[in-house]
């Protein structure tokens, strides 16, 4: 989520350099998953199969550290990359993103999945950093999404898809659309939602150019 943010002391400046800090890891996260179609590609079922079980560990340590169990490393990761909302809650974020890439790599083929994948990994990645970093216009009614973020989700969007499909037609397209869907206030369901909608969109579009 994009918010703009003013500062003027050394205490509010701390605290907006702590939100940066943490914000810039939580989306390295989301931006290594750009790497994960060259693991479908590769060795499709040895990287769902992966995939299923990470998320699955990292559930069970998430429901250990609710109830007050701290699990070596990833407590750490999670406890550095949480925002202020997923305080003393569930952090769902990062099942929600296994969970739209293994659905984007079973719904699509794996052109479409891939293109829905790194919309997710880059689009969605870049423009949550962009937003927090250079972020002053406010989208209305968006819950503080910001102009820098979705035009950085498009442009990012646009590029990924252009090199994938080396079609601008879809590129475009696909970019307009996962910019809208991102401006959306879904918060960690957005995960689920860009990789699946824009995978089917491309898919739709391949065989019509």
């Amino acid at each position: 989520m994009d918010r703009t943010y003013s500062f003027q002391s050394g205490i509010e400046l701390g605290r907006y350099l702590i939100f940066i800090r943490k914000e810039l890891f939580r989306k390295s996260i989301h931006l290594c998953t750009g790497f994960v179609p060259i693991l479908l590609h590769f060795q499709k079922t040895p990287a769902l199969i992966l995939l299923t079980m990470t998320c699955i560990f990292y559930s069970v340590c998430e429901v250990l550290r609710m109830k007050g169990y701290e699990i070596p490393v990833i407590s750490a990761v999670t406890a550095a990359a949480a925002r202020k909302r997923d305080e003393n809650h569930f952090v769902l974020g990062p099942v929600t993103l296994v969970c739209g890439i293994i659905s984007a790599s079973l719904m699509w083929g794996e052109l479409p999945a891939a293109c829905g994948i790194c919309a997710l990994a880059f689009g969605d990645g870049l423009a949550s950093v962009a937003g927090k970093l250079f972020g002053r216009i406010v989208i209305p009614f968006t819950q503080g999404k910001t102009a820098a973020g979705s035009l950085t989700c498009f442009f990012a969007i646009f590029c990924s898809t252009q090199i994938l499909t080396g079609n601008t037609l879809i590129a475009l397209v696909t970019a307009t659309c996962g910019a809208a869907i991102e401006v959306l206030p879904l918060k960690d369901f957005d995960n689920l939602v860009i990789p699946i909608l824009l995978g089917g969109l491309v898919s739709f579009l391949l065989p019509q150019i």
